[in-house]
């Protein structure tokens, strides 16, 4: 009997899930990657739906799917934390939270918005961006310098310029593949030099745009934005393309046309929203001092993509944190103006940057793919790629029960040979 007895073939697919040899195909190929763990998949006779389960790098990545209850349970307490100090403010300080001061707060929640969702997308995207506060300063500068040649011109001007500085930091980062930090933070050093060489004070003509009175609409374009950036990220096959750059192994491994790619754009996204922070900035206060805030900006950014619940490690990340993050930091800025006007900004940003690393930790830990159950030890043995094909002599003419078997199928089992697999079959009938 040869192999192409049908009655052969139908009880080995039920042993072996379709093939006598599960770690081979019928073309003699070995499809694996070196040190791949395929024979959970096929020996085990796993269904094709649940390859979706297996991460990017098989060698060294995650398999399954990541737990999203941590990010809601951390964001139904910042949404406790911002009910409870708009409380505090209702009742301690109400202009602040009625009329023209409800406004105001709704501006100063979208500047502080759009720079959270400035590092939230660079640490999405596991190049941290240390520019953001930087390049929003000095965006607000050369805004406010040539807002004579229109509103629409001049900030348009000020993103290309933001641009630029991004896409520095993306070449020298995804270039010597170095950690995105320490570039932007080298980037972020030349930006405040320019910063300190401006050195007049510059105002807004009066009939330049007053965002206050479209407060509503600008935290809600803001909101929009922020929760549809959360939704496009918590799909799996989108969030672990955009996260490909964090390291699944040796840091210094580079990571693929595709993680260079994203990575840079994560860096050009995050300047140009930083430098639409700075214009908003500008607007709203009317006169632009050239004192340097861009570390404390930067703190608060940072801090407030580490507070909505965006990973230090990159990759991971929740669906409202960063709407709920700004809200409460200009709350908190707001509540602190009024009743402790001492208070430095740094200071509250280093309480958010402390309470974000708690939150990545819990991100983390429990955000992470469940263990898979412990499987016997031949079922987890690393398959190495075939070399060789060894073809077994034709079978003799009148086949029978007690020849030898012909195979031309490759076997990287090295411990059987197709004869006694064929006597262990033979004993079980």
């Amino acid at each position: 009997m040869s192999y192409d007895d049908p009655r052969y073939r139908g009880e080995h697919d039920q042993e072996d899930g379709g093939f006598p040899y599960a770690d081979t195909y019928p073309d003699g190929g070995d499809y694996s990657y070196p040190g791949e763990r395929t024979d959970s998949i096929l020996r085990g006779g796993y269904s094709p739906p649940n390859l979706d389960d297996v991460f990017d790098d098989p060698a060294a990545g995650e398999p399954g799917r990541d737990r999203f209850g941590v990010h809601l349970v951390w964001e139904l307490l910042l949404l406790f934390a911002v009910a409870a100090f708009g409380y505090v403010l209702y009742r301690d300080s109400r202009f602040a939270v009625t009329g023209d001061g409800l406004r105001t707060l709704m501006i100063s929640a979208t500047t502080l918005g759009l720079l959270v969702l400035a590092a939230g997308l660079s640490l999405r995207a596991a190049v941290p961006n240390l520019a953001v506060g930087p390049v929003a300063v000095a965006s607000a500068l050369y805004f406010a310098d040539h807002a004579g040649r229109g509103v629409l011109i001049s900030a348009g001007q000020a993103v290309v310029l933001a641009l630029a500085v991004g896409a520095a930091i993306a070449v020298v980062t995804v270039g010597l593949h170095v950690p995105a930090w320490a570039a932007s933070f080298g980037a972020s050093l030349a930006v405040v030099l320019w910063i300190q060489r401006h050195h007049h004070t510059v105002e807004l003509g009066r009939g330049v745009y007053q965002p206050v009175s479209h407060a509503p609409y600008w935290f809600g374009g803001f909101a929009a934005l922020a929760v549809l950036g959360a939704l496009l990220g918590a799909v799996r096959p989108v969030r672990r393309v955009v996260g490909r750059f964090r390291p699944v192994g040796d840091s210094a491994q580079r990571r693929g046309g595709a993680a260079a790619g994203i990575s840079a754009l994560a860096l050009l996204g995050s300047s140009a929203l930083a430098s639409a922070a700075g214009v908003l900035t500008a607007l709203q206060d009317r006169t632009i001092e050239p004192v340097d805030q861009s570390l404390a900006l930067t703190g608060l950014a940072l801090g407030g993509a580490l507070l909505a619940g965006t990973s230090a490690f990159g990759r991971r990340g929740g669906l409202l944190g960063t709407a709920l993050a700004a809200a409460l930091l200009a709350e908190v800025l707001r509540y602190l103006r009024i009743t402790h006007p001492g208070v430095s900004q740094l200071a509250v940003a280093a309480a958010a940057i402390g309470a974000g690393l708690v939150a990545t930790r819990a991100v983390e830990a429990f955000g992470r793919p469940q263990p898979a159950a412990e499987q016997p030890a031949e079922r987890w043995r690393t398959i190495a790629p075939t070399t060789t094909t060894t073809t077994m002599p034709a079978a003799p003419a009148d086949d029978t029960w007690g020849g030898s078997r012909p195979t031309g199928w490759t076997s990287p089992l090295p411990a059987s040979t197709p004869d006694d697999r064929w006597r262990d079959d033979w004993d079980r009938r």
